[in-house]
């Protein structure tokens, strides 16, 4: 079930924890008050492990597990199935994956909650990923149709296989919005707060452009987790919000 809309800045920015290690991700994420929601990624998990989701949740915070899943149907409905017992409330997964995979997964996932008595987690088709600027993207994937058609077509299969949202650039928001109305859930990285490096984002808006253009949530790293004081700046991302 995706997670209901909120009005609410703290439930609509997701921390991501970039971090080396679970001290340093579990001390970041207590430093700062009123925090909602952590993203869990590549680099934190292949450190910790899954015990740093359990840490989290702990903690009483809600978990966007960003692993990215990209296999053969019958893996990725294991790793999607094993995600959800954890407790993830967010897993991302890739659509170019195909649409069976894409069914499996989230049939999976269903499982794997249902066998732990949690609720449903929502399954977040990956598009095009916020590094690509359009020009490298066709010319190494050799991809005629442009990025935002090609997102489109992406978050069509994934409505097709079931699942309840997708991750895109903040510059793809409004069309998938006008497409996909909400409840379907759209997280946005690629957000960048006024004033803020870009870093190796290319296709990036403010967290109030991005909710104006339909985002359901933000997924904000740096411009926190980097800043002189973390807790400052992440009052300040919910300040531009409310």
């Amino acid at each position: 079930m995706p997670p209901a809309f909120s009005p609410d800045p703290a439930e609509t920015i997701i921390l991501a924890l970039d971090r080396p290690d679970a001290p340093s991700a579990l001390a970041l994420a207590d430093a700062i008050a009123g925090l909602r929601w952590v993203k869990v990624g590549l680099e934190l998990f292949s450190a910790a492990g899954p015990a740093v989701v359990t840490d989290l949740r702990d903690r009483g915070l809600r978990v966007f597990l960003d692993l990215k899943f990209h296999d053969i149907p019958a893996t990725m409905a294991g790793a999607c199935r094993s995600a959800a017992r954890l407790g993830a409330e967010l897993i991302t997964v890739h659509a170019c994956a195909g649409s069976d995979a894409l069914g499996a997964a989230q049939a999976a996932a269903l499982e794997g909650a249902a066998s732990v008595g949690l609720a449903p987690p929502t399954l977040l088709a990956v598009t095009v990923l916020t590094s690509w600027p359009p020009e490298r993207f066709a010319a190494e994937l050799a991809i005629a149709e442009p990025v935002s058609a090609h997102v489109e077509r992406l978050a069509a299969l994934a409505v097709a296989a079931g699942l309840g949202g997708c991750v895109c650039s903040p510059l793809e928001v409004a069309a998938l919005r006008a497409a996909h109305p909400q409840p379907f859930t759209l997280v946005t990285p690629g957000i960048r707060p006024a004033g803020s490096a870009s870093g190796d984002q290319r296709r990036v808006l403010t967290p109030a452009q991005a909710m104006a253009a339909g985002a359901s949530q933000l997924v904000i790293g740096r411009p926190i987790s980097a800043a002189p004081d973390p807790a400052v700046a992440f009052q300040a991302c919910c300040a531009e919000l409310g």
